[in-house]
């Protein structure tokens, strides 16, 4: 339509026939056509030339319109009217004059724009202002004029915008953390298991769930998700029209920016700021493995967004670097969870004090304070298995049956514990041998066998099972031979030995253990015990 405007506009050079200009301007509700009639321009400049005086107008009307320029900002219409003149009107108004303007204009425009950019505080503001800029380029573009320095004092403002944006979100973000239940979300209805879990990608089956549906995460995953979701619309919406053409790289820039900057942050700062028990804990790590399937969505999407086919952004290389990171805070989530477990662990166990480390009775079974522990562990793990990924139930299995076997061993080392003898041995023996019979259980029933052959629950107990078959045997002094100890006591270190030995002073017979046979079975186990302490003194 503007290229048929033009040819007929240059049909009539001479400028003095009945020619209205008209912008055709499409509306959604009416057709309407913006007329402008310059028959009284021609007319007067026609007059002027008759008089041999045609410089004179056109002086004067170049210094006025001049003068409207510097105190009008009304630039699309300004030099869409300034188009036409030098089109149709001969030689009345010079091209290098329409340019001085156009110059004289862009740079009151961008001067105006970089001042008020520098004093804007809310994206809206900023972007609504960039739009109505954008489309005042893309208008003069068509006629011709540069508009590159109004664009690039547009991207100059790009990283304003999005610190601006990132603020904002990030006040969003820490509400959604903050009000939090950390409770399993409860979903009873189809269109809300699309609206917060298919929509982002975040199904554990590609079969539609029976509703009620209990979700593995909680309601901060998929607000979350919302969220940033309207950051790369808001990210979009900016670097659109703008100097890059393809921005798709930029906007993974700032994608990654608010997935590292803002929503790793406040995950962590949720973790080591607050007191959160084992339940939030462990739905914070679920969270979190959420927030790093959900990332793949975030990429594709901003693609759809840029015009970017899908295809592209499905490759390996392709992901985020956000993942990374976010698996940084899921460990930090992990680590969190175990404190938390093994904080309780050690309020059930205490150790010296459940413990007679002299008791003169052969205990007959494990101490009351191993059913509790063992209760507690299968109520973490069963709510573990629930809602963690296989990768952290594992870890929380792990972690805790670890920190049981180092818990023992360091009692044995402590300073509290001045001497033990044989039964205090043999008690902790039935101890261990409950929570080694719950990590085979629990480490088959959650099929984590399946996954991890090399590694089993059991495997972690291998020091305090070391150690305490060393001092119930009847010929400890064979831990200082080397195949001996190679096969049976391989992680045990000397000097823990050392140390642990000496303090293993069993009482002399009682009055009540004179019986003959034990007697002699004791004597022997005493004295490769004593060579086994002399030995050690000696290594050391």
């Amino acid at each position: 339509m503007l290229e048929r405007q033009r040819k007929a506009e240059e049909q009539n050079t001479g400028g003095l026939g009945e020619l209205a200009y008209t912008l055709d301007v499409e509306d959604s509700e009416q057709d309407s056509v913006l007329k402008f009639d310059l028959t009284p321009l021609y007319r007067a400049y026609h007059i002027h030339t008759i008089l041999g005086v045609p410089e004179r107008f056109r002086d004067y009307y170049y210094s006025n319109r001049q003068l409207q320029l510097d105190s009008d900002l009304e630039i699309a219409g300004y030099f869409i009217v300034e188009d036409r003149v030098i089109r149709t009107a001969g030689d009345f108004l010079l091209a290098d004059q329409v340019e001085t303007m156009w110059e004289t204009a862009i740079a009151k425009i961008v001067l105006v724009l970089e001042n008020q950019f520098a004093r804007m505080d809310s994206p809206t503001h900023l972007l609504l202002v960039k739009d109505y800029v954008t489309l005042l380029g893309a208008t003069l573009r068509q006629y011709g004029y540069e508009v590159g320095p109004v664009l690039d004092a547009l991207d100059k403002s790009r990283d304003k915008y999005h610190e601006l944006l990132l603020e904002e979100c990030r006040k969003q973000i820490v509400t959604a953390i903050s009000e939090d239940s950390y409770q399993q979300m409860v979903i009873r209805k189809e269109a809300d298991y699309e609206n917060n879990v298919l929509s982002f990608n975040l199904q554990t089956s590609e079969i539609m769930p029976a509703f009620t549906y209990i979700a593995p995460f909680s309601s901060m995953v998929p607000d979350v998700c919302r969220i940033i979701r309207s950051y790369i619309k808001g990210s979009v919406d900016y670097l659109s029209y703008g100097v890059n053409t393809n921005f798709f790289s930029v906007l993974r820039k700032y994608l990654d920016k608010i997935l590292i900057d803002v929503l790793n942050e406040v995950i962590l700062e949720t973790i080591n700021n607050n007191s959160i028990g084992v339940a939030q804990a462990m739905q914070i790590a679920a969270n979190i493995s959420f927030l790093e399937k959900a990332c793949d969505y975030f990429l594709r999407h901003a693609a759809q967004l840029c015009g970017i086919p899908s295809r592209s952004v499905e490759k390996p290389q392709a992901s985020l670097a956000a993942k990374v990171v976010l698996k940084t805070s899921r460990d930090e989530a992990y680590h969190a969870l175990l404190n938390v477990v093994n904080t309780k662990l050690d309020e059930f166990m205490k150790l010296p004090e459940n413990i007679n480390w002299i008791t003169e009775e052969m205990p007959q079974g494990p101490h009351e304070y191993m059913n509790e522990v063992v209760i507690y562990l299968e109520t973490v793990m069963s709510t573990a298995q629930q809602i963690l990924p296989t990768d952290a139930l594992y870890k929380v299995g792990v972690g805790a049956i670890e920190h049981i076997s180092n818990s023992i061993v360091s009692t044995f080392l402590s300073d509290s514990i001045k001497r033990f003898n044989a039964n205090a041995v043999s008690a902790i023996n039935h101890d261990l041998r409950v929570i080694e019979n719950f990590a085979d259980e629990r480490y088959h029933s959650t099929g984590l066998d399946e996954v991890y052959k090399e590694g089993s629950f059991r495997s972690y107990l291998v020091e305090v099972r070391q150690l305490i078959n060393l001092l119930s045997s009847s010929q400890p002094e064979n831990f200082m031979n080397p195949v001996i100890r190679e096969r049976n006591y391989n992680t045990l270190d000397y000097k823990k030995v050392a140390t642990i030995c000496d303090k293993f002073k069993d009482s002399p017979d009682g009055i009540f253990g004179s019986l003959a046979n034990r007697n002699t079975k004791l004597t022997a186990k005493k004295k490769s015990m004593d060579m086994l302490k002399k030995r050690l003194k000696e290594f050391n």
